[in-house]
């Protein structure tokens, strides 16, 4: 059996002053995602975190509280650690910058710094932001402000060691221009180098002596270490890094695979720590990646804005998994993502509790109730009317049903792959709910509760069963790694192994014969957004209505930078109400007027003409074939209906202000015309990522637009 390969990724320690918040703990569990892959890939993977303990700021705390600094840092550590934990992050090493063996080692890299002469003495006068435990020079401070928090600056004059950056600056701009893949994403990188790189690196003040919290410099006690000095060393002396001999363990693992940090400590880990290594002869890491802020809807989280969310009350409304997903999910590759109590309660009852917990739950009652829990793979494609209905009402066999739903399934699991090796997160789960998706609309197309009518057509019941367990397996072992316990339960529920990934290009390997609980657990329960809203209003006074004012705000704001002319779209709500031509049949379904009905147009009708304009600005629109692969209403809008359109080989969420004249169940399986090439909007909390195209006739009355011929699901439109 070939050796494993070795994968060390690291979070960026937090700084132990206080209890970290949902965006805090987003890194830790972002970095617990891709770990827990690369350990389902076969790798022996090495999962470091921990706390950042000394520094002004901490000691500082400790003042205002009458304590030592060690004992806060001792209480916040154990509070970090306990917040990681609650999440299911699988580190390997919680590591704490005050450990003694830490300790020993920072001191002896700083003076090996030192005695080769990257290491001088001198005096600083300068700007220094005590939050960050940063300095920055007078070109770099406007207003008095530091430039990555905003917070004020506070003048700082001390005799100080200085680290000389500048013999180092074109070593690393020639590694970064020759990696491209070393600093991600890209526009972090073009940052770096064009706001500290290019314009010239100044030298770095590497201790302090105003106060005493801190590392000593053992030849000169009266200063301490620069707590990024002392902190960033975190990656190496616990993975076995010595000035005087490195283990064997630290000659496996370094360098790092993977520095998963925040966006704005960027400049520290693309900058300065590479620089310590090369002075140190050691490898920089293989990838720093500078993920985005998770926001709350009126911007970054604050204390003093009282808009601070906190892991462990969200887990008390809606669980581990459920808190995993969101802030996986919401958050995109380069942009901040945005979390509310409201997208959190929408993304429950949707995403986890319809499409994931209801599947999982009716595919295990129906093989209950029609074969007492008993899972057969019989092979049978035929039986009754032996397929559902296809996109344009083109009736399939159940065979082509079967390899359909097959090919999605097997296809998630490359698409996944891939995703992930592009640390494309957000993505990734996105694709397994579309498996998900497929899975709940094979149901509607083979509708097994007809096929359960007849002893004939039984065996083809069966073998549908099969094929929706054999996919839910396979979703739920590619799922483990973002949401470890649902994965779990339902493996456990349906009595499934885990095949690895290496197996995921197999369909059919769920045992036949095989039987699934007796009584099924419902996964996610929903939640009333309203009694969630009433219970968050009584914890925290205020922080609803300036939630809900927020969502106003911000939904307002991308509505109207989004609107692409709501006369030939459906991508954002109409405001006209009128039910003009369009009227209620007996079931409660609408019907259009006689003429629209028999695709009669009784006459052509004039719009108001806009202004003319060239090839090349109407070029600049994307308009592709979707098909629209799941359907349901915006249970708090009058007007949305949110569609899952597949758009070559993605899928992406697309609200339409069209429930008036079209039912969800009646979308499922229509090709469509859509922009995709608008920027995504935020509509009634969720997120729409194009525009279906309508179109409108004098009354008001909207008509999706469709391909004339069959063509392709992707196809552009020119």
């Amino acid at each position: 059996m070939a050796e494993k390969k070795p994968y060390y990724i690291t979070t960026a320690i937090a700084y132990a002053s206080g209890k970290p918040h949902i965006g805090n703990t987003y890194e830790a569990v972002l970095a617990d995602s891709i770990a827990r892959r690369k350990r389902q890939e076969g790798y022996d993977v090495v999962f470091q975190t921990g706390t950042d303990e000394h520094g002004q700021k901490n000691e500082n705390k400790a003042k205002e509280e009458g304590i030592t600094p060690q004992e806060l840092v001792d209480r916040n550590s154990a509070e970090i650690k306990r917040i990681w934990d609650l999440m299911n992050t699988s580190y390997d090493r919680f590591i704490r910058t005050t450990d003694p063996v830490h300790e020993k080692k920072v001191q002896k890299i700083f003076r090996k710094l030192y005695d080769q002469g990257d290491i001088y003495k001198g005096f600083y006068e300068g700007w220094y932001c005590e939050p960050d435990e940063s300095f920055f020079t007078e070109s770099q401070v406007k207003d008095g402000r530091c430039p990555d928090c905003g917070r004020p600056l506070t003048r700082a004059k001390e005799e100080a060691y200085f680290f000389r950056m500048s013999k180092y600056a074109q070593r690393l701009i020639d590694y970064i221009n020759t990696h491209p893949d070393f600093i991600q994403p890209v526009s972090r990188k073009n940052e770096m180098m064009n706001n500290f790189l290019l314009p010239g690196l100044q030298d770095l003040c590497v201790s302090r002596t105003s106060f005493s919290w801190g590392i000593p410099v053992d030849f000169d006690p009266k200063h301490v270490v620069y707590v990024w000095l002392d902190a960033l060393t975190n990656y190496i002396t616990f993975a076995g890094y010595d000035v005087d001999g490195s283990t064997e363990e630290y000659k496996r693992f370094w360098p790092a695979d993977l520095h998963l940090i925040g966006k704005d400590i960027i400049r520290f880990h693309t900058i300065y720590w590479p620089i310590f290594l090369m002075a140190l002869g050691e490898p920089l890491p293989k990838q720093v990646f500078g993920h985005p802020w998770l926001l709350m809807g009126d911007g970054k989280m604050s204390k003093s804005k009282g808009n601070v969310l906190y892991a462990d009350e969200l887990v008390e409304f809606f669980g581990v998994d459920a808190v995993r997903y969101f802030v996986l999910h919401e958050m995109p590759f380069e942009n901040d993502g945005v979390i509310t109590w409201e997208l959190m309660v929408e993304r429950l009852n949707s995403d986890l509790a319809n499409t994931l917990g209801n599947l999982v739950k009716r595919t295990i009652s129906m093989t209950n109730k029609y074969f007492g829990g008993v899972v057969t793979h019989t092979g049978v494609t035929t039986g009754g009317d032996g397929a559902g209905v296809m996109s344009e009402g083109v009736s399939m066999d159940g065979a082509s049903i079967d390899e359909d739903l097959k090919k999605t399934v097997l296809h998630t699991a490359e698409i996944v792959q891939t995703k992930m090796d592009g640390l494309r997160v957000a993505d990734s789960i996105t694709e397994i709910f579309n498996l998900f998706k497929r899975c709940n609309k094979y149901i509607d197309e083979t509708a097994p509760w007809v096929l359960a009518k007849s002893e004939e057509t039984k065996p083809r019941l069966a073998e549908v069963l099969y094929n929706l367990t054999e996919s839910i397996a396979i979703g739920a072992e590619l799922l483990e790694p973002f949401m470890p316990d649902t994965s779990g339960k339902i493996l456990s529920q349906l009595h499934a192994e885990k095949r690895g990934l290496e197996r995921m290009d197999t369909f059919g390997l769920y045992p036949s014969g095989s039987k699934v609980t007796e009584d099924p657990e419902t996964l996610f329960m929903r939640r009333d957004l309203k009694e969630v809203m009433a219970e968050v209003e009584k914890r925290h006074p205020g922080m609803a209505e300036a939630e809900e004012k927020a969502e106003e705000a911000a939904g307002k704001q991308k509505a109207e930078a989004s609107g692409a002319g709501g006369k030939i779209a459906a991508g954002k709500a109409k405001t006209n109400d009128a039910g003009a031509g369009v009227q209620q049949n007996d079931e409660g379904s609408k019907t259009a007027d006689s003429s629209a009905e028999t695709g009669a147009v009784s006459d052509g009708m004039d719009v108001e003409p806009k202004a003319e304009i060239s090839i090349e600005e109407f070029d600049k629109l994307q308009i592709q074939v979707g098909e629209i692969v799941a359907c349901e209403e915006v249970k708090k809008s009058r007007k949305l209906l949110c569609s899952q359109v597949k758009i070559g080989t993605k899928t992406r969420q697309i609200l339409s202000g069209i429930k008036q004249w079209y039912k969800p169940e009646e979308m499922v399986g229509k090709k469509v015309l859509v922009i995709t090439n608008l920027k995504p909007a935020k509509l009634a909390g969720m997120v729409s990522e194009g525009m279906i195209l309508c179109a409108e006739d004098d009354a008001g009355n909207l008509s999706l637009v469709n391909p004339e011929k069959a063509v392709k699901v992707g196809a552009e439109i020119r």
